[in-house]
């Protein structure tokens, strides 16, 4: 008969180890959001028919206030819910009876840049780290902070500090030609 002895010690030290790599692994789940820019991503195929709308320079008076862009939410928040696959123009937005994030989204980003809006981001992401599937949204960086722009589950603009960081997760972000891949950075402490 052979005994094998474990040693406690290792035991621990195993389980310990085996904690750290889980919670470093969890940590960017925490941490800010920065934007790189990228040649493509996944999503460019099937935003070709809102390309235009997406490219169309921002008119250059900035006509736009956080009333005005509360006004727009609502109004298109008031539009009920209604998945479809294929990304609506503004105009097929405007016109149907039912529309989802993307499209909502979409006309709100069309809205504000006709009035001149500019640091204004499509977004695409996850609303929460436990949603299953992905959602569309619009930030809005003004000299007064910066926003959340959601028409599909917000009646008014948010402040992105009021969102704990565990929603509003970007995965890609759109303004004009330009599209980026968001990356989560993990928050050091620094003396």
């Amino acid at each position: 008969m052979i005994f094998v002895s474990i040693n406690p010690f290792a035991l621990k030290r195993f389980f310990l180890f085996f904690l750290a790599a889980i919670g470093f692994s969890c940590l960017s789940c925490f941490g800010q959001s920065i934007f790189l820019n990228v040649k493509s991503t996944p999503y460019d195929r099937q935003m070709t028919r809102i390309r235009p709308t997406l490219i169309e320079p921002a008119k250059s008076s900035n006509d736009v206030s956080l009333g005005m862009v509360d006004l727009w939410i609502g109004r298109l928040r008031s539009i009920p819910y209604g998945f479809t696959r294929e990304w609506k123009t503004p105009a097929e937005t405007e016109a149907s009876e039912v529309a989802d994030c993307k499209a909502k989204s979409v006309a709100l980003y069309e809205m504000m840049h006709s009035r001149g809006a500019t640091d204004v981001r499509l977004i695409i992401g996850r609303r929460f780290v436990t949603s299953r599937s992905t959602h569309a949204w619009l930030e809005w960086d003004t000299p007064n902070g910066s926003y959340v722009l959601d028409p599909t589950l917000n009646w008014k603009a948010v402040r992105t500090s009021e969102f704990k960081r565990d929603s509003y997760i970007p995965y890609y972000a759109y303004r004009g030609a330009d599209r980026y891949r968001a990356e989560q950075v993990a928050l050091v402490a620094q003396n």
